[in-house]
């Protein structure tokens, strides 16, 4: 079909253009004559790091790589920040947990299409840049959707050190390894697990100490790392600190807002402010593998068929 307006065909076939006139164009089509319409076109890139945004039209991208070179390339789509689906061909079961294990991604398919994720069987959404909530279609969507009692706050009698804050996030230890894992029913010839990692530390900014240590075994409890501020933390200090998922306050409205008006100013990913009990999907990353089979027991043909669609 045509793409959304004039503006998006014009951007689209001014970048099929430029890479044509640098010999990287490997295939492309006709398209008709009126409407506003783009040749499905195939060009060639040396890596995911060489695509700077998307190209939201038919044009597939093409990078090679030898098979030892796989770790290098996973770790170069993690580098992207982006992390939405992936889809992988193979046979070689060892390939696929290879891959599963490194990426930073909330649906990957093995031998199968990307599209038409259904609910129970592929819970939908992503991680980074692609997604901050719980899965769509998945057992901690529904928990968001419900009011939980909000906790009262306390007070601080001191100010926050943001070094030894930001000293305590970079001690933090997040385990490696799935917190939960869950298979999930589909249809025969189909593997469906839903895997929980536990997310970067959630910040824990009270007010006061005895909220604090209330936030800390709310996070704990639900699988989550937890970092306790010791003190008063100034929304400013938001802007800098590295290493956390999220800010836990439980104070006023007044504070709230400040606090979350400096996540937003950061660049990268959307940091949440969370001013409720959290949930499993708060302090969770939730990470979905669907698996065909059926086309990876050795049947060319379906995997050539699954390919191509």
């Amino acid at each position: 079909g045509p793409v959304i307006d004039a503006e998006a065909e014009g951007e689209i076939a001014a970048y099929i253009a430029q890479a044509r006139a640098e010999g990287r164009v490997l295939k492309e089509l006709t398209r008709p004559a009126d409407g506003h319409f783009i040749a499905p076109t195939v060009i060639r890139i040396e890596g995911i790091a060489q695509l700077k945004r998307e190209i939201f039209g038919p044009v597939l991208h093409i990078a090679t790589f030898r098979a030892s070179e796989i770790d290098r390339v996973i770790d170069a789509v993690n580098a992207t920040g982006y992390g939405l689906t992936f889809g992988l061909h193979t046979r070689i079961d060892d390939r696929v947990q290879q891959v599963v294990d490194r990426l930073r991604v909330g649906n990957t398919y093995v031998n199968r299409n990307q599209i038409g994720a259904v609910v129970g069987s592929q819970p939908f959404g992503g991680e980074g840049l692609s997604g901050t909530g719980p899965k769509a279609g998945g057992p901690e969507y529904l928990g968001r959707f419900t009011a939980a009692p909000c906790p009262v706050g306390g007070i601080w009698d001191r100010a926050a050190d943001p070094a030894r804050l930001q000293a305590a996030l970079g001690a933090a230890r997040v385990p490696p390894g799935a917190v939960r894992v869950t298979d999930l029913p589909g249809p025969t010839g189909e593997s469906n697990r839903l895997s929980l990692y536990a997310r970067a530390p959630v910040l824990c900014l009270g007010p006061g100490a005895e909220t604090v240590a209330r936030q800390v075994a709310e996070v704990q409890s639900a699988g989550g790392v937890a970092v306790a501020a010791e003190g008063a933390l100034p929304p400013a200090a938001l802007s800098a600190l590295t290493g956390f998922s999220q800010v836990l306050w439980w104070g006023g409205a007044v504070e709230a807002r400040g606090l979350a008006q400096a996540l937003a100013q950061r660049q990268g990913a959307i940091l949440p402010l969370v001013t409720d009990a959290p949930d499993a999907a708060r302090v969770l990353l939730e990470r979905h593998v669907c698996i065909d089979t059926t086309a990876s027991g050795g049947n060319a043909q379906l995997l050539a068929e699954v390919g191509a669609a």
